[in-house]
């Protein structure tokens, strides 16, 4: 049984090192918190997108460049988002971009919050300087959207994470010919009871196409005494139909254990909204922790598809 358990809980991810890769000092501007960034290879680098949070709560998006993946330099003007009439009104706050790469485009789906609640922006890019906006892609309250790198029988395809009435949320899927009317919508994936995602889950990165199915790395929260604990797990969905879960994780594959995850506006909390994976099928996992630094952590395609089945 000893060696059972050792086997079962084997590290699957290992934290860099020299983390945080990036805090507040790295940032050219006067700011409370930098965190949660997508992120994308682009041109000969690594590319963060990222959640710059002043002292008032605002979020805007920077991006931060690198040759080696680990050492970035920010970009000293903040990403030029479009708004103006049919957006202004819904949008006071932007913030949790991923980056999908799809027909040519660098798309971003992001949180886009007002008054109203939460909805999920859209816009696109080829350079990262210049962006295009693209109508809202979903009605107040819903968070976590995400683009599928391809579409699914001839539909663009995206996950996200609508919240109940009693404040928790689960896993959706929904389809759209245009990229502006969407619909298809269903339930992928729910919560556990007495598990470590038992309060609400959501997808994290952008999914990876792989032989066994769309990898899928996602984010739980657990609610105890005196707060909520965000981490990592992992799942595996169909190929052609990837409403279809195959394996989830029993365990999860990151949570908060150095001071800096643990410590922060937002304790206790690792969360990821970007994933490279290498030539070799090494994978960058860029997350946020405690909603105050950006940190990294490496594992392989192989190792996350395994810890699907694990447990």
């Amino acid at each position: 049984m000893g060696d059972e358990r050792k086997f079962l809980n084997r590290e699957v991810v290992k934290r860099y090192e020299g983390n945080p890769l990036l805090t507040i000092d790295d940032i050219p501007v006067y700011c409370n918190s930098v965190f949660n960034p997508g992120a994308i290879k682009f041109s000969d680098r690594y590319l963060l997108f990222l959640r710059v949070e002043d002292n008032d709560r605002i979020s805007h998006f920077r991006v931060a460049t690198s040759k080696d993946g680990v050492h970035f330099e920010v970009w000293k003007d903040s990403a030029n988002i479009p708004g103006g009439p049919g957006y202004d009104l819904y949008e006071t706050n932007r913030y949790d971009g991923r980056i999908t790469l799809l027909d040519g485009w660098y798309y971003i789906m992001f949180c886009s919050e007002a008054n109203f609640g939460c909805r999920l922006g859209l816009i696109r890019t080829k350079d990262f300087v210049h962006y295009e906006r693209l109508p809202f892609a979903s009605e107040t309250e819903q968070r976590n959207g995400v683009l599928f790198p391809e579409k699914i029988d001839g539909l663009y395809a995206r996950l996200d994470r609508p919240l109940n009435q009693y404040g928790g949320g689960d896993m959706w899927i929904s389809y759209s010919p245009d990229l502006t009317f969407w619909g298809k919508s269903s339930l992928i994936m729910r919560t556990r009871w007495h598990c470590w995602d038992e309060e609400k889950l959501g997808p994290a990165a952008v999914p990876i196409k792989t032989k066994q199915g769309w990898l899928c790395i996602y984010h739980g929260v657990r609610l105890n005494a005196s707060t909520r604990i965000y981490k990592l797990g992992v799942c595996l969905l169909d190929l052609k139909d990837p409403s279809k879960v195959i394996a989830r994780s029993r365990h999860s594959i990151l949570g908060p254990k150095e001071i800096y995850e643990r410590t922060g506006d937002v304790p206790n909390a690792v969360f990821c909204n970007g994933a490279i994976v290498e030539d070799d099928d090494e994978v960058k996992i860029y997350y946020g922790a405690a909603d105050q630094v950006v940190c990294l952590a490496t594992t392989t395609v192989k190792e996350l598809i395994w810890a699907c089945y694990e447990g």
